[in-house]
């Protein structure tokens, strides 16, 4: 018998809020958290702008020694799962920490710290790399990290599909829990790439917006819209099986009840031109949470504010949902907080989770010109009250992965 999944956590710092309630504050009065680049000397390059943590000091957080041997990447990792398990009050008391799993996905991994790496290599000579460099750097260790920090010796894996990361590692969660593998595991993202190295990368592949108004810079949907803005930070959700859930008297946000992935097999950077792949990532999702189409009350669109995505997603969805997709709401936060690139689709779960606890629908910040290609109902600047049944989350990645998720406001 298929177990129930419910979200009794959530965690994140990011562009627009340090923790869960200035994020959904900086949601409802239409925060923006993009700005000129701090972290570097960005003079070399034509991009200016992007979307940083702010006021973000290690220390607060993190002994020195802790903070040294990890990647900004991970240290975000364990800043949002910290505040995710203590916000599901779930401990060694409760419960039995061997069947907590992490599933923590990042679409690079520490990419500062290799940029820093190899620096030191051309400067100093390889005998001078960090013998901390690999195990601070590759993909897999925020999920390694959060485990360590936080005790939970379930199942610990990093998915790797660029920017539908984290969304596949929610679902994957999910799917692990409604089949009886674990009772809770912590799921969600993480991204550190805002570097000379991860810039110039985008930049050269003409990804990036180059504009100086930061008003005018990540605005999905809207016909002026030119690149996207490269954001940074996690967001970690705790999922949970129901009846663990009830039994512990857990605050149950809301329940996880569909999810779907697929490839487009197309291009290594571009969609599918008609929105096949995200429409049956979609659709799966849909039959898996044994609803219709029409159910979908608000989608949470991946939405990156590039030419390509922006219209093949709006395809994606008026082909899933014909003539609904008329009247179905459908905003991306991205105006909000930047592309997290792996830790976006997390963050946004974590919108949908508070936009369905709250009945309001975040808008798509910053939108003036209306894109023809682009005609559906995107919220544009204001959020909308609404009583929320069903939401829906997708995220799509270089390679043509495509994953979307379904919550549903918890009823027992």
């Amino acid at each position: 018998m298929e177990k129930r999944v419910v979200i009794t956590g959530l965690g994140t710092i990011n562009p627009i809020g340090n923790d869960v309630e200035n994020t959904w504050d900086g949601i409802k009065n239409c925060k923006c958290g993009i700005d000129e680049i701090t972290l570097f000397d960005n003079s070399n390059l034509k991009t200016k702008l992007a979307a940083e943590v702010k006021e973000y000091d290690a220390s607060k957080y993190l002994d020195a020694k802790q903070a040294k041997r990890l990647d900004r990447s991970s240290q975000f990792a364990i800043i949002a799962a910290r505040e995710a398990l203590k916000d599901s009050g779930i401990n060694e008391e409760n419960t039995n920490l061997e069947n907590v799993g992490i599933f923590i996905g990042s679409g690079i991994g520490g990419l500062i710290t290799i940029e820093n790496q190899s620096q030191i290599k051309f400067e100093k000579g390889a005998n001078r790399i960090s013998p901390m460099f690999i195990p601070m750097s590759i993909a897999n260790m925020p999920a390694g990290n959060v485990a360590m920090d936080l005790g939970l010796k379930g199942e610990s894996i990093s998915i790797v599909t660029a920017c539908a990361s984290s969304t596949h590692s929610i679902g994957e969660a999910y799917r692990n829990i409604k089949s009886g593998y674990e009772e809770v595991i912590l799921a969600g993202g993480t991204e550190a790439a805002i570097c000379e190295l991860g810039i110039a990368g985008f930049e050269n592949m003409k990804a990036l917006c180059t504009g100086t108004d930061k008003t005018r810079a990540s605005i999905p949907f809207d016909k002026e819209r030119s690149g996207f803005v490269m954001g940074e930070g996690s967001g970690v959700l705790v999922l949970e099986e129901l009846e663990h859930a009830k039994k512990r008297g857990a605050k149950i946000y809301a329940e996880v009840v569909g999810y779907g992935a697929t490839s487009d097999a197309y291009h290594i950077t571009s969609p599918d031109p008609e929105g096949k792949g995200a429409a049956r990532a979609m659709e799966r999702a849909i039959k898996d949470a044994k609803i219709t189409p029409n159910d979908i009350d608000y989608i949470n669109a991946h939405g990156t504010s590039t030419h390509l995505n922006d219209s093949t997603e709006t395809k994606a969805v008026k082909l899933l949902l014909g003539e609904n997709s008329k009247v179905v709401k459908m905003s991306s936060t991205k105006g909000n907080t930047g592309h997290l690139l792996g830790a976006a689709g997390a963050i946004e779960a974590i919108i949908c989770t508070k936009a369905l606890e709250n009945k309001l629908i975040p808008p798509t910040i910053n939108y003036k010109e209306k894109d023809e290609e682009c005609d559906i109902d995107i919220v544009p600047n204001k959020p909308v009250e609404k009583d929320l049944n069903y939401v829906m989350s997708n995220s799509l990645g270089f390679g043509g992965h495509n994953s979307s998720i379904i919550l549903k406001k918890y009823v027992d």
